[in-house]
C-alpha cells in the first residue's frame, strides 16, 4: 500500500464518521419530540458500515469503509400519560422516541474520537511525506 492510499482510506473513514455524527445529532435533536401515535413517533437511526475490500495478489486488501445504510430502531416508543397534552390519544398517552441520551452521547464521543484519529493519521502521513522529500535537499 502506498502512502497516497492512506489518504483515500482515511477519507472514507472521515466520511463514514461524519454520517455517524449526523445521525447521532438527529437522534438527540428528536429525543423529546412528541407524537400522538406509536407509528408517528421518531425512530432512532444508526448507520451501518461495511468494509470496502479489494482482491490483490497477496490476498484481500482493505480499501476503506462505506455506509451500507441507515437502520431505524425497532424499539417501541416511550408512552407517557399526559391527558392534557394536545397530542394525547384517546387514552391520554403521548408517544416519545426510545432514544437513550447516554448511549447517544457515548456514540457521539466515539465517532468524534475516531474522526480526530483519522485526521491525525492524515496529518502524520503528510508530515512523513514532506520529510521524505526534504531528504533529497541535504
Amino acid at each position: 500500500m502506498s502512502l497516497f492510499n492512506v489518504f483515500d482510506l482515511s477519507g472514507t473513514a472521515l466520511s463514514a464518521q461524519s454520517v455517524r455524527l449526523n445521525t447521532v445529532a438527529s437522534n438527540m435533536a428528536n429525543a423529546e419530540v412528541a407524537s400522538s401515535s406509536a407509528e408517528g413517533a421518531y425512530r432512532a437511526r444508526q448507520p451501518v458500515f461495511t468494509a470496502m475490500l479489494e482482491q490483490a495478489a497477496g490476498g484481500t486488501v482493505a480499501r476503506g469503509v462505506k455506509v451500507a445504510g441507515v437502520m431505524e430502531s425497532q424499539a417501541p416508543p416511550r408512552m407517557e400519560y399526559m391527558p392534557g397534552h394536545p397530542l394525547a390519544n384517546e387514552e391520554g398517552y403521548v408517544f416519545f422516541p426510545a432514544v437513550n441520551m447516554v448511549e447517544e452521547m457515548a456514540n457521539m464521543m466515539s465517532a468524534s474520537r475516531s474522526y480526530q484519529n483519522n485526521v491525525e493519521m492524515m496529518n502524520t502521513v503528510k508530515s512523513l511525506m514532506l520529510r521524505t522529500l526534504q531528504l533529497g535537499q541535504r
